[in-house]
C-alpha cells in the first residue's frame, strides 16, 4: 500500500506542476493577445497615413516620370537590339 500512496502522491505532484504551466500558459496567451491587438491597432494607422507615389505627386510630375520611364526603355530596347 505504501508504494501506491507515493505513487499518488507523486502523480498530485505532477498534476499540480502541469495545473501551473498551464495557467502560465493561458497568461502568457492573455498577454500575447493583447500584445496583437495593439501591433494590429498600429499597423491598421500606418495603412491609413499611407499614400502611394503617384498620388503624392502632381500630374506634370508625373508626365515627366512616364517620359523618362519610356526613354530609359527605348534605350534598353536600343541596347538590346545592337
Amino acid at each position: 500500500m505504501n508504494q501506491i500512496a507515493q505513487q499518488s502522491e507523486k502523480f498530485r505532484q505532477l498534476l499540480s506542476a502541469i495545473e501551473e504551466e498551464v495557467a502560465e500558459l493561458k497568461n502568457e496567451i492573455k498577454e500575447l493577445k493583447k500584445d496583437n491587438a495593439g501591433l494590429k491597432t498600429k499597423l491598421a494607422e500606418a495603412r491609413d497615413k499611407q499614400t502611394d507615389i503617384f498620388s503624392a505627386i502632381s500630374e506634370s510630375e508625373r508626365l515627366a516620370m512616364r517620359q523618362h520611364v519610356q526613354g530609359l526603355i527605348e534605350k534598353i530596347d536600343n541596347h538590346l537590339e545592337a
